[in-house]
């Protein structure tokens, strides 16, 4: 689960990591009482808040730059909220049909320091976890403010890691190895070290997936500021954490992924014309990929887990016809522990209750196979059978093709 920026400085406040102040609002008639109590004398950072990165380089539809703006002052800065919000913001992440930015964030806008160099004074410092090694990882960088991607391709010697044992924590000298590693003495090593070690605890107390910060920034005074935060969670971890569920914002979620997590469905929109339903995600994975090695394109990715009902198949079902762009449907299961009949039963009620005219084509294993090919057949139903993964994925191309 992705939450806002707005979001992540709240959290991080409350674990101690400095941040510049600022406040959202949803309205325009908020947004006076949003900026009156922050200090303008150096400007007004006014950002538009979408599950995206790339916002200061986006453009809105309407041709309006930068969803990222410095405003010299508060006069400046409600007029660039109201030109952003209710726009719909396209970035290089966001794809061709953009976001619709619902949410305007203010912060106070940082006097930034300079290096020696005269480069500005900002790092990159991230937490996420290294599926490699099974740990947390503290990934740092002397290059802030820019695409760590390009980071690592171009200058992949500026990219610090640290690997965490889960089982003894973040150790003082690790994050002092990160301070010295980004160069920092003094003063600013004490506040590095500390932010590190806020950082962590937040990772690791809130169950995160990922925490980023990209700009970390030295302000002129000798301040360490996030002055950016990124921060997702583990899904499955979320019943521990309501506060956190309390900050979903559906508005920037898929409706079909939304409605799959209500029936316990793990769903992933795409942008092929084949759908997919399947138990377990690695066979999922094996099914988009066997179809696109035959020519065709996934349109999403459903696991219906290990032990899904008639009324999650026949809630799968209705999910996937709810994407226009589907023009065939490939059901490949396996089953270990669940029952092939019951997914048979749920395919039959399914393409009864949604009358589907799409091409589907089924390929069952496994538990009790020999009922649900049983129950198929006698359906009376036009359900193409599969004989094996490829001559399933080989047969729903061939018909969505011809």
């Amino acid at each position: 689960m992705n939450i806002h920026e707005y979001q992540a400085k709240a959290l991080f406040e409350k674990f101690g990591v400095a941040v510049p102040k600022g406040a959202a609002a949803q309205k325009a008639s908020d947004f006076e009482a949003a900026v009156a109590p922050l200090d303008g004398k150096g400007g007004i950072m006014v950002k538009s808040q979408i599950h995206a990165g790339g916002r200061g380089k986006g453009v809105f539809t309407d041709g309006f730059k930068g969803g990222v703006k410095f405003a010299p002052t508060k006069e400046k800065a409600l007029e660039l909220a109201k030109a952003m919000l209710g726009n719909t913001l396209v970035t290089a992440q966001t794809g061709p049909e953009g976001r619709k930015v619902q949410t305007i964030y203010f912060t106070e806008a940082a006097n930034l320091g300079k290096r020696p160099d005269g480069r500005d004074d900002e790092y990159y410092l991230a937490i996420l976890l290294d599926r490699a090694t099974s740990r947390p990882v503290i990934v740092a960088s002397t290059e802030g403010g820019v695409e760590i991607e390009k980071v690592a391709h171009d200058t992949p010697e500026r990219i610090f890691k640290v690997h965490v044992d889960p089982a003894v924590g973040l150790q003082a000298y690790q994050a002092r190895q990160i301070a010295f590693a980004l160069g920092f003495s003094g003063e600013l090593h004490k506040q590095c070290v500390a932010l590190v070690a806020k950082l962590y605890a937040f990772f690791w107390e809130k169950d995160c997936s990922m925490v980023e910060v990209n700009p970390m920034l030295v302000t002129a005074e000798g301040r360490l500021l996030a002055l950016d935060a990124k921060v997702s969670f583990d899904d499955n971890a979320l019943f521990r954490h309501p506060d956190v569920v309390a900050l979903r914002d559906l508005n920037e979620e898929d409706a079909k992924e939304i409605e799959a997590s209500k029936f316990g469905l793990s769903y992933i929109a795409l942008d092929g014309n084949i759908a997919c339903l399947v138990n377990g995600a690695g066979l999922a994975m094996s099914t988009m990929d066997i179809i696109q090695h035959f020519g065709g394109s996934p349109a999403n990715f459903l696991d219906v887990g290990g032990g899904a009902s008639k009324e999650q198949v026949s809630a799968a079902f209705k999910i996937i016809l709810g994407d226009p762009n589907v023009k065939g449907i490939l059901v490949n299961i396996f089953g270990g522990i669940m029952d092939c009949n019951v997914i048979a039963t749920g395919i039959v009620e399914a393409v009864k209750e949604t009358g589907l005219k799409l091409p589907l084509v089924v390929r069952l294993e496994g538990n009790n196979v020999e009922a649900g090919k049983a129950t198929l057949a006698a359906s009376g139903l036009t359900i193409v059978s599969g004989d094996s993964m490829a001559d399933a994925a080989r047969k729903i191309v061939g018909l969505v093709t011809k």
